[in-house]
């Protein structure tokens, strides 16, 4: 846990192809109070919102020299992050995803990534859990 947001390194290898799978990177739970939403209420009063971030690239080179500047600085990352999550309002949970993809491609050694918005005090009128919207981005 990196002040108070867990993060998590992971490797699989695919199934489908002889070689691994990319490295990857994934900080769970980056959460904030903000004012997205269709609905006026929602704009007015802000709700919690969290996200989660899973990169894709590769770590080797990182490993191998124990250099913090072959790859993502997580404690950064979580602070861009946060910036956006809290900050201008949009409307939908795909514009936010979208936007808090372009800051995690903004770092050259990534080469795809996968965002969840979720928003879990929507107001849907019936019991639930969470709501979310998963996105992937890759690098063209």
């Amino acid at each position: 846990m990196r002040h108070g947001v867990p993060v998590v390194a992971e490797s699989s290898t695919r199934p489908d192809t002889s070689g691994p799978a990319p490295d990857r990177i994934a900080l769970r739970g980056v959460r904030g109070h903000a004012h997205h939403g269709v609905y006026a209420f929602e704009r007015e009063r802000g709700q919690m919102f969290r996200v989660d971030a899973v990169l894709e690239l590769d770590t080797r080179a990182a490993a191998a020299g124990d250099d913090l500047d072959k790859t993502v600085n997580y404690a950064e990352l979580a602070q861009q992050l946060y910036a956006v999550l809290t900050g201008e309002p949009v409307s939908l949970l795909e514009t936010l995803a979208e936007r808090l993809a372009r800051v995690c491609l903004a770092n050259a050694l990534v080469d795809a990534v996968e965002i969840t918005v979720h928003k879990p005090q929507a107001e849907l009128g019936v019991p639930f859990d969470d709501v979310s919207v998963t996105i992937r981005r890759a690098r063209a």
